[in-house]
């Protein structure tokens, strides 16, 4: 089993995104938190945590305008 670790950033919604991959689940965490705080103030940015396992990717946190949720969701 491979699990593999990403962080997401799209400036606008259903828009392209950065994807930044790593094995590390805290050098993921690292960087979504980064873009989260370079980019709060941003009210269309959507940054999300994934982590992908065996091909399947399962959404951990997602930020935008509303703040953090748990998961996929959030409402644009």
């Amino acid at each position: 089993m491979q699990t593999k670790h990403f962080a997401t950033l799209q400036f606008e919604a259903d828009g392209p995104a950065v994807e930044g991959e790593w094995t590390a689940s805290g050098t993921a965490q690292d960087r979504y938190t980064q873009w989260v705080g370079l980019y709060s103030n941003n009210l269309v940015v959507v940054v999300r945590l994934i982590e992908e396992t065996d091909g399947t990717r399962r959404v951990l946190k997602t930020w935008g305008a509303q703040g953090e949720v748990e998961g996929p969701e959030i409402g644009l």
